[in-house]
């Protein structure tokens, strides 16, 4: 009886999903969003301004916002943060030089009032590739625990 519930519930239980993808230019943003759009990975070039998919999986519906990552373009993320269900923050993990600046634009989402009640995921992107560090990015998930946000 249990489970005939739980698939009547489901057919009517959908429900919309608003994704943002952020992150520094170069992170691998784009190639993230197609991976789940295509289930493959596509060659992109740099994201001015955004792009937009739905992802549909099972009865969840998702509307991905990937988002650039540029210094002109990261100014106007905060246009996206309302009813933002879900943040992905991609950062590339090969990037130590500016690793500050993804440790800065993290504060700024931590605080972020629009975002207080969305789940947040750190995507640390490009440990393929020889050169990544875990140190940062082992100071950037201490960071979001700091200000709260549970370690997963």
């Amino acid at each position: 009886m249990g489970l005939l519930f739980t698939k009547f519930w489901r057919l009517f239980n959908s429900r919309d999903y608003k994704v943002i993808i952020l992150g520094l230019d170069n992170a691998g943003k784009s190639t993230i969003l197609y991976q789940f759009v295509l289930k493959e990975a596509v060659q992109t070039s740099p994201t001015i301004g955004s792009n937009v998919e739905e992802v549909k999986w099972k009865n969840l519906h998702f509307v991905m916002w990937d988002i650039g990552g540029q210094t002109s373009v990261r100014a106007s993320w905060t246009t996206y943060f309302a009813g933002s269900d879900f943040v992905i923050l991609v950062v590339d993990s090969t990037d130590r030089e500016r690793l500050y600046l993804t440790k800065q634009e993290l504060c700024k989402l931590l605080v972020a009032e629009e975002l207080k009640r969305s789940k947040m995921l750190i995507f640390a992107n490009k440990q393929d590739v020889s050169g990544w560090t875990t140190h940062g990015m082992y100071s950037l998930v201490v960071h979001s625990q700091e200000k709260g946000f549970p370690k997963v």
